[in-house]
């Protein structure tokens, strides 16, 4: 398996941005082949991460491209930042 984690910083508007990840990002990743496991997690003071679990690195690279696509045209008023990104192999779980 395959994990990204997205860290945003200076969400402005953490229910929203729930709202819609969770109606429009959502139904989007699940259709990646390989897709494993999603998370949205607010972290509070302006700060949501997320964690993509993928089947292999390829699907978790195509994950990444979707997600960036997808904040830049859906919720970028929301997710003024670009996330810090992290990624690698599942050793354990």
């Amino acid at each position: 398996m395959y994990a990204t984690t997205r860290r945003y910083e200076g969400v402005t508007d953490s229910a929203e941005a729930a709202k819609r990840v969770k109606e429009g990002f959502v139904p989007l990743i699940k259709k990646i082949p390989g897709f494993v496991d999603y998370y949205f997690i607010d972290a509070g003071g302006g700060v949501m991460f997320s964690t993509s679990i993928f089947e292999d690195k390829a699907a978790a690279d195509q994950s990444n491209k979707a997600a960036a696509d997808w904040v830049r045209d859906n919720i970028a008023s929301l997710i003024p930042n670009p996330p810090q990104t992290t990624q690698g192999s599942v050793v354990s779980h």
